[in-house]
């Protein structure tokens, strides 16, 4: 008999039958499936020695070149080899191997997966909607499973979610964004009629110093607005599963009065094939990230979907492109999921987590939203009757987790109230260890991760003025947040250059050292079961920023 090692954190154990704690209902497998083919990827571990260093040299605020990194802290590709010549050998189809050979895609038949990880399938309902899905973990031959880590997306059903909150449109702010089409689509004989056209369809103003904010009131409430940067030679990368309409932007920085144009737009299809529609996120992302640093280039990676096997592809893009990308120094997510809804650590987590660290240690900072539905979020990610719990990948020790609150500004533009979001996530985190650098400035002491770092604003009935399919919208959530706060690390990056300095090393290790003139500490307002208080909270984090000290302080 083949010994075989069993990856027991890739999936949750479900019943045979019948409906689990968490809402789902399982049945058998659908005969009608069993031809359907599902994708999945084999994650491989470095070397834990080198692992480890790696994570030593990040806590400490150490950058490694890309050439060092997939010279010494990746695998050869004789050991992605091993593996990928055996699943084409089970009937796999091989689709991917990333660039530094720790993870492997590949597709197969439900049957063909079924009989070669020795799982059994069975049909889950959650939300409306069905999946096959793997009961029981899988396992492989120990002669190729030696670096496998993790074997991501037996269970679909499981996957990210997204953290913004977009208010129902009102009569006042609506376009009609079909007229506008037509009138740039028109002739030069039809000019004149088409500048009438136009004139009616921009964006509706909203009253000043008043939600919906504008990027400019935003910038002044955080001290960013006589800063002298606005980007220039930096790039913002966005991890969503769509792209924003090219139209919806315009119109955006229109209204806001900015200089971005559509040159300055990337759109990378990770997987290719059709896109989701857009509904928000993707276009909250690229407004604001560009709003907030109107020169900087702007890399949105879609990558199809928010399953993990997606997700993971797309990090890994991300990293394969920093080599020839050296401006790309700030990525934004805005996605997460409560950590007791993920099989374990050595799972999807372990996998992301080791890209985080790797994206850490060429100074890529990854800001990340901590989540909208407080201190206990359930497994929709939307409403707070779950467990106590932080969500990943806010709780990465290798992102900054970015918690949210609400705002309010006095006429003429300066803040008035600052109070913590009932629906900012945080919490401590149950995979990770608290790191060394957030073991001063007042967090909890314990041997647990915190989360979050630092906060903006985020509260959607005080919140940010985007523009979606033509319509001026009220939008917030920490997804608002986030991408702020990628924006701001922006124009930290281009100060440093100016002075001469290089960009900036991950960041959370420097900002738990910031003296208290680079943050608003905020000291009211709960997330359900924490309260705000002075200086650290698992509401707010540090508090929300002053850019110009920040800057001041960083250069």
């Amino acid at each position: 008999m083949v010994d075989r090692k069993t990856f027991t954190d890739s999936v949750t154990p479900l019943p045979d039958q019948g409906i689990t704690k968490y809402g789902l209902t399982v049945n058998a497998a659908l005969p009608d499936h069993r031809n359907d083919n599902m994708s999945l990827v084999f994650s491989l571990s470095i070397p834990n020695d080198k692992q480890e260093e790696l994570e030593a040299k990040v806590a400490r605020g150490e950058t490694v070149s890309p050439e060092t990194l997939n010279k010494q802290y990746a695998l050869s590709k004789s050991e992605s080899k091993k593996l990928t010549d055996w699943l084409k050998g089970q009937g796999f189809q091989v689709t991917g191997v990333s660039s530094d050979n720790t993870s492997v895609y590949a597709t197969a038949s439900v049957t063909q997966i079924e009989k070669t990880l020795q799982v059994k399938m069975v049909s889950v309902t959650k939300d409306g909607l069905s999946y096959t899905a793997a009961q029981n973990a899988p396992s492989l031959p120990t002669d190729v499973a030696a670096s496998v880590r993790a074997i991501i997306g037996l269970q679909p059903f499981r996957h990210a979610h997204k953290h913004f909150r977009l208010c129902p449109p009102t009569r006042d702010n609506r376009l009609d964004l079909s007229s506008h089409i037509k009138a740039r689509s028109q002739s030069a004989a039809g000019k004149t009629a088409a500048r009438k056209a136009k004139s009616v369809t921009a964006p509706a103003p909203n009253v000043s110093n008043a939600p919906p904010y504008l990027v400019s009131e935003i910038k002044t409430a955080y001290g960013a607005a006589g800063v002298p940067f606005d980007g220039k030679g930096q790039t913002i990368a966005i991890l969503i599963d769509t792209v924003p309409s090219d139209v919806d932007l315009k119109l955006f920085w229109k209204r806001n009065g900015l200089p971005t144009t559509i040159k300055q737009i990337a759109k990378i299809n990770v997987k290719g094939g059709a896109l989701p529609p857009a509904e928000g996120e993707e276009t909250l992302d690229a407004e604001w990230a560009s709003g907030i640093a109107p020169a900087a280039n702007i890399r949105i990676y879609a990558a199809g979907s928010l399953e993990f096997v997606d997700l993971d592809r797309a990090l890994d893009r991300i990293l394969a492109d920093v080599p020839t990308q050296p401006a790309m120094r700030q990525l934004s997510i805005s996605l997460g999921l409560g950590e007791t809804y993920f099989g374990g650590l050595g799972g999807e987590v372990a996998a992301q987590h080791q890209k985080f660290l790797k994206l850490a240690a060429v100074g890529v900072n990854v800001f990340v939203s901590s989540g909208d539905a407080g201190s206990n979020p359930d497994n929709t990610g939307h409403n707070s009757s779950g467990p106590l719990q932080a969500e990943y990948e806010a709780s990465d020790p290798c992102v900054v987790a970015v918690g949210g609150t609400s705002l309010m500004l006095n006429a003429a533009g300066q803040v008035s109230s600052e109070r913590g979001w009932v629906g900012s996530g945080g919490g401590k985190s149950t995979y990770f260890p608290k790191p060394i650098w957030q073991q001063r400035n007042g967090v909890p002491a314990d041997n647990a991760r915190c989360v979050p770092d630092i906060s903006a604003a985020a509260d959607p009935n005080t919140g940010a003025l985007i523009v979606l399919n033509g319509q001026v919208r009220q939008i917030g959530g920490t997804s608002w947040s986030a991408p702020t706060w990628a924006g701001f690390c922006a124009l930290i990056n281009q100060a440093r250059q100016a002075a001469g300095k290089p960009s900036l090393p991950f960041l959370n290790p420097q900002l738990y050292q910031l003296g208290p003139a680079c943050f608003r500490d905020i000291t009211e307002g709960n997330n359900g079961e924490y309260n705000v208080q002075p200086g650290y909270d698992m509401v707010t984090g540090l508090g929300t920023p002053n850019i110009e000290q920040m800057i001041a302080a960083l250069t």
